[in-house]
Formats: structure tokens, sequence, C-alpha cells
């Protein structure tokens, strides 16, 4: 069997899996011999290691299989991110190609894979039957099958974006008071008629007019504390917001809810947009319907993405990336055996052209 050639073996003996054992008993050597070859070159001759690697060549054996090596050594070398959306928007998001980049960042450097389990119906067998060393979940809804499921598995855990749980890592950022920071801004310039392109408030999103009932049930943590910064910015002011829900983060949906939004409240001067993503859409339903900005129209977005910048759109930072970067150091803290920690990030609200005072709308 030693000198067939591929022409010479049957294609039923082709689909035998070729192992350590088959290769040692072709030498006449034992099978920690053969395994030293490929795990520890140094214990063995180069003229050894050159015969036994020529004669798994010639078996056909393509190496040791690294998830048994993996769980041999207890460890899967990879962490599972549960991201509560469609695999293609996990790439179509700035903000979530930004937290993901800053969580590879942090894994690289101790050589290890990231598995990205996006959210469906029926994840639970997703995460059930993951190999992996440890999860993120990344906006996940208040008890979502997603986050339950991660727990179920033991495993270390970093929560992000959602409300902390004692006893599990979390990181997070102060979306309340970037929004508070955002209305108040708004209030300051003088304006009282405000709309808000909200993100989805649950796993069912429902699309346009958000009733105050359905605001409180919001099923998204950051949904729900930028709301309630809005809010409790207008305070006793005489103010009037009025809310509607996107079905996704995208500008196309920006786009509709501020056409609708605008279109039902004439009266509205600025718009709270709850991403810059929704805000870029927004802007092109400005100005589709005349409406210059800020002249006539304030707007207002989340997350000062890169592009907010060029846009010369205001917008709350949030060190988007650092956020990835620190849920993926918090996984590997725990890996060490370092207790769980629970990060609490800052936002900042950052002026530029797209917001002014109403009263510069008399002339637009």
């Amino acid at each position: 069997m030693a000198n067939a050639s591929p022409a010479d073996v049957s294609p039923s003996l082709a689909r035998v899996r070729v192992t350590l054992k088959d290769i040692a008993r072709q030498l006449g050597v034992s099978p920690a011999t053969v395994s030293n070859a490929y795990n520890r070159p140094d214990q063995l001759s180069a003229e050894l290691r050159a015969r036994i690697l020529h004669t798994a060549q010639q078996l056909g054996y393509s190496g040791p299989d690294p998830l048994a090596s993996n769980l041999r050594r207890g460890r899967a070398r990879a962490m599972g991110v549960l991201y509560d959306a469609p695999l293609s928007y996990a790439f179509a998001d700035p903000a979530a190609s930004l937290f993901l980049g800053g969580v590879a960042a942090a894994l690289q450097q101790e050589g290890l894979n990231l598995l990205l389990i996006p959210g469906t119906r029926d994840v639970a067998p997703s995460v059930a039957s993951a190999s992996v060393d440890g999860f993120i979940v990344y906006c996940a809804q208040d008890g979502s099958e997603l986050l339950t499921s991660a727990l179920g598995r033991g495993l270390p855990l970093v929560m992000v974006d959602q409300a902390q749980v004692p006893g599990i890592a979390h990181v997070g950022i102060d979306d309340y008071g970037g929004a508070h920071a955002a209305a108040a801004h708004l209030l300051e310039l003088g304006h009282r008629s405000i709309g808000v392109v909200s993100l989805g408030l649950s796993e069912r999103p429902q699309q346009g007019p958000v009733s105050l009932k359905r605001e409180r049930q919001a099923g998204y943590y950051t949904t729900r504390e930028r709301l309630r910064g809005y809010r409790d910015a207008l305070g006793r002011r005489r103010a009037r917001l009025h809310v509607y829900e996107a079905l996704q983060n995208t500008p196309a949906e920006g786009e509709a809810q501020a056409r609708a939004l605008l279109s039902a409240h004439p009266e509205i001067t600025a718009l709270l947009c709850m991403s810059d993503v929704l805000a870029m859409g927004a802007w092109r339903a400005a100005q589709q319907l005349g409406y210059a900005v800020p002249q006539r129209l304030s707007l207002l977005g989340y997350d000062d993405l890169p592009v907010a910048a060029t846009l010369g759109l205001t917008s709350v930072y949030q060190p988007t990336e650092d956020k990835g970067r620190l849920a993926g150091e918090l996984l590997l803290e725990q890996l060490a055996g370092a207790p769980e920690r629970q990060v609490r990030l800052p936002t900042e609200l950052r002026v530029r052209a797209s917001t002014a005072a109403p009263e510069a709308q008399s002339s637009g």
C-alpha cells in the first residue's frame, strides 16, 4: 500500500480516513512518534521525520484534526459573537463593522478566531453546537432566545449594549446621557416640535408611529434608554416629541420614517435620529422635500461614524471600536480566571453644521 499510486487506489479505499495508527503501522513505529513529527518535530531526527511525512503523504493523510486537538486541550481557540440581526447586516452596518473589528483586534493578539452567529428564529441549535470557548452577545433583546441559549452553555460570556445582569461581564455606553444631551441641545436652540426616527423597539418592529405604551415596553435596552433620555430632556418644557419606528437601521428606513414624520407633523423643526445611518436617510428625505438643513430642518444623529464629520452632521459620539475591543478583552480575562467586569463607556455630543436655531428656519 505504501507504494500505491493514486490510480491504484479504489474509490472505496480513497474515502477511508487515514489515521496516525495507519502511518505508524506502515513504518513500524509508535503512533506517538508519528504525532511528534507534526507537533514536536524537535523530538525526532530529521531523517525519521522526513520518512514519516513522506509516508503520510503517500497514504493520503492530511494532518492532525485541529478540532480533535483543541478538544483534547479543552479549548476550541475561537470565540462566538451572537449578533441579533441577519448576517448580511453585520457587514452592511458601519457601526457593527467597527464593533466587530474591535473584537477581532483583541482576539487576534491571542491567536484566536471569531465565529459570528446571526440571530434567527431558531438560533438555539446554532448556539448549542458552536465550538467556541466563550460568547459575546451583541444587542440582544431582553430575554431573547439568543441570550438565554448563550447563558445555557455555561461558558464565559460578555453582554454588550444590553441591561446589566449581576455576575455577567458587560460593556455598554451611556445611551441615556447621550440622548439627553442631544435633545437638550435642540431645546437650547429653541426647537419645540421634534421628531424621533427610532431604532427598532423589539424583535418584531412596527413601522411608523409609536405609542407611549409601546415605547415604555421596548425590548431593546439601547432604544429604551435613548427614548428615555429624549423624554427626560424635554421635562416640563412646552415641547412635543413625535416618535416613529424604523423596521431596520438603514438609510432607506431613515428616509421613509423622516418622510412620514414630516408629512404627518409639518410643524416639526428638528429630527433626532437614533443612528447616523438613519440620519443619512433622513437628510436625503429633507433634500427631496425641499427642507434645507439646517435652515428649515435640524438633523441630529447618534454614533458619530466617520461619515458624520464629512457630512457636517451633529451626532452623539460613542467609542464603537473600543467597545468591541473591550468586549474581547473581558472575555479573555475570564478565560484566564479573572472575575467578571462591567464597563460603561462615555458618550459625547459633537455639534456640527446640521443643527441651528429655529429662527434661522424662517428664511429657509
